[in-house]
């Protein structure tokens, strides 16, 4: 419904118009998730009132003002002993939307102790209802009488003052009357449900009850938050933080972080996952406010690397957004992750001093998050970089038990380039660490400053032919014409052809060729094809000698012997293209077209030359 205006003056100020259902479209297409919204606004309204009834009455025992709720399938009720409103109350507060009752009555200087900030959560309840129904009493005013607010979701409402007799005690209750098409939400199970969902750790008594005779009336939240309880033991205390861990995402942690900040009033767990995760994929977190449910999803309160851990906390201090269900990016916010990142990080350390299975068993799940961590936490890299596996030419082991048997310690550039000279430079006595990963490469290198004893560096090719045995003068006389014919078949491929020994004799040909060689050979190959052009006298300006590939032939091999041998010159050719298209499938980069082309035409090629022959 819009609300007509009377005219005014050119010039004149004039209010703004609200469509009501304009808005609750808005709130529940972009504001809310979900309608189910509804009991939180109604539950935080509840809590926030009994918040307001215990600054009257501090000396009220534990448990004196609660909140009840109740559902039948007709109607939904949620009935607390707050501190109620006034008739005046009615009109100022929900009549006018975006008006909070937290702003007035000196209670703003308080608006730390309330979970709402913003005003607008009764208007939730037109997600699920046509008609909302106040019944309210202050508790502000000896004997005040009732008050009774109709609000319908044209826009209209009505007031009107009730004898104190139609509502005894101060307080409100708020009546929904639930429209055909939102029984998801407002059966009776799923209001129980929602209840224990989202105020299972609320301070105040929280009960809820069906209407059906002889039913007894539930518990929403019997027992405090695990973290709040006594234990008799650390071990118990342990076991049922695990186990509320495991309640509430579904796995068993590894292991249980306790969370206490006290500037902040924030207390909670993280649970470890068992399991490792895709590397930047972020869980959501649990996150209530003053015991009320914020968000399931809340991913800032921890920094990106923490993703193997997820976390149920309980805060004070940290300020939701407008609809309530994440957390506003502020100074705080900021404060209690970095200090939660800290408690991370101790815990790691404590594991690494005090329980070295727990720590393999996290490091085998989640080594990648620790190499993101210890990339920028120096005191992570010291206690944990000899603990780290990584794959090398001994198998995958730690940095600390390879550098005590290899005294130079070389690191690939790529995973490609590890697992091409892997096996050769195992057999040669090399110490070769996979670099090829994301951080491993910046993190072996950084080695010696555990190990000041170690040295590291970056595998070349150089070191890895230099480590190959040359072949005797006369076998590589008797290969020179071979080795000519090859070298002009795979001159096109930039690749020069050597003859070696090498173990293991298994392997027929090495290619030894960098992603950075590769790079470099385009880049003079574009600057070719482009002579005479601008783009060419650029190039051409950079252009450097390229460094070319080379394929290392094995004379341990005997299909090596064999081919060296051949007389005729085609068959000769067609033999190294072979070899060079096996190395280059055995190094797993990327083929270029003129490679595989080369490696289906030379096995067609040598097919047909073996069909010819035993014919």
């Amino acid at each position: 419904m819009t609300l007509p205006l009377p005219a005014s003056p050119d010039g004149a100020d004039r209010a703004f118009q609200v469509d009501l259902r304009g808005l609750v479209d808005l709130l529940s297409h972009h504001l809310y998730s979900s309608p189910r919204v509804y009991l939180r606004e109604l539950l935080q309204n509840a809590v926030d009132a009994l918040t307001a009834r215990r600054g009257l009455e501090p000396d009220a025992p534990d448990g004196a003002f609660g909140i009840r709720l109740f559902a039948d399938g007709s109607v939904v009720r949620v009935e607390d002993d707050g501190v109620g409103l006034s008739e005046a109350d009615v009109h100022t507060f929900l009549a006018t939307i975006g008006r909070s009752s937290k702003r007035a009555d000196g209670i703003a200087e308080q608006r730390g102790d309330f979970i709402g900030q913003f005003g607008i959560g009764l208007l939730s309840c037109f997600l699920v209802a046509d008609e909302i129904h106040v019944l309210s009493r202050s508790a502000r005013t000896p004997d005040a009488p009732a008050v009774e607010w109709r609000g319908h979701g044209d826009g209209s409402y009505s007031v009107r003052t009730l004898p104190a007799s139609a509502r005894p005690r101060p307080g409100t209750t708020v009546t929904l009357t639930p429209r055909s098409d939102t029984g998801e939400w407002t059966r009776p199970d799923q209001v129980h449900a929602l209840g224990r969902h989202f105020g299972s750790l609320l301070r105040h008594p929280v009960s809820f009850s069906d209407g059906t005779a002889g039913a007894p009336t539930v518990s929403v939240n019997p027992e405090p938050a695990p973290w709040a309880r006594t234990y008799p033991t650390p071990g118990s205390r342990s076991r049922a933080l695990a186990a509320y861990g495991e309640e509430v995402f579904g796995f068993a942690p590894l292991d249980t972080i306790e969370l206490d900040l006290p500037a902040v009033g924030l207390k909670g767990i993280a649970c470890v996952l068992p399991e490792a995760v895709p590397a930047g994929r972020r869980h959501g977190h649990r996150v209530h406010v003053k015991g009320m449910l914020l968000s399931e999803q809340a991913d800032e309160i921890l920094p990106e690397w923490a993703f193997f851990v997820r976390c149920v906390i309980d805060a004070e201090s940290l300020r939701p957004t407008a609809s309530r269900e994440s957390l506003y990016e502020d100074d705080t916010l900021a404060a209690v992750r970095d200090a939660l990142a800290e408690r991370l990080r101790e815990w790691i350390a404590r594991a690494a001093a005090s329980d070295p299975e727990l720590l393999g068993r996290f490091l085998q799940a989640h080594h990648l998050a620790v190499k993101s961590l210890a990339v920028h936490d120096d005191e992570i890299l010291r206690l944990l970089l000899p603990w780290l596996p990584f794959e090398t030419t001994d198998g995958h082991t730690t940095l600390d038990e390879f550098a005590r048997t290899h005294r130079t310690v070389l690191v690939t550039s790529s995973v490609e380039e590890f697992r091409q000279v892997a096996a050769i430079a195992s057999a040669a006595g090399l110490g070769v660490v996979n670099g090829g990963y994301t951080y491993d490469r910046e993190l072996v290198h950084r080695l010696p400053e555990i190990r000041p004893e170690a040295s590291v560096a970056d595998l070349d090719p150089a070191t890895l032919t230099a480590h190959l045995d040359p072949v005797d003068r006369e076998t590589e006389l008797a290969a020179s014409a071979y080795l000519a014919l090859a070298r002009d078949a795979l001159a096109v491929f930039d690749c020069d052809v050597a003859l070696r020994t090498f173990h293991p004799a298994s392997a027929p040909a090495l290619l030894v060729d960098s992603r950075e060689a590769r790079h470099e050979r385009t880049r003079s190959q574009l600057a070719r094809e482009q002579e005479g052009g601008l783009w060419g006298d650029i190039l051409g300006a950079l252009r450097q000698e390229a460094p070319r590939a080379q394929l290392i032939l094995n004379q341990l091999n005997p299909l090596v012997r064999t081919a060296v041998a051949i007389d005729e010159p085609e068959l000769a050719r067609t033999s190294a293209e072979a070899l060079y298209g096996q190395a280059a499938l055995l190094s797993r980069r990327p083929l270029r077209p003129a490679e595989s082309s080369l490696i289906n035409r030379s096995f067609l090629d040598l097919l047909a030359h073996a069909l010819r022959k035993d014919s």
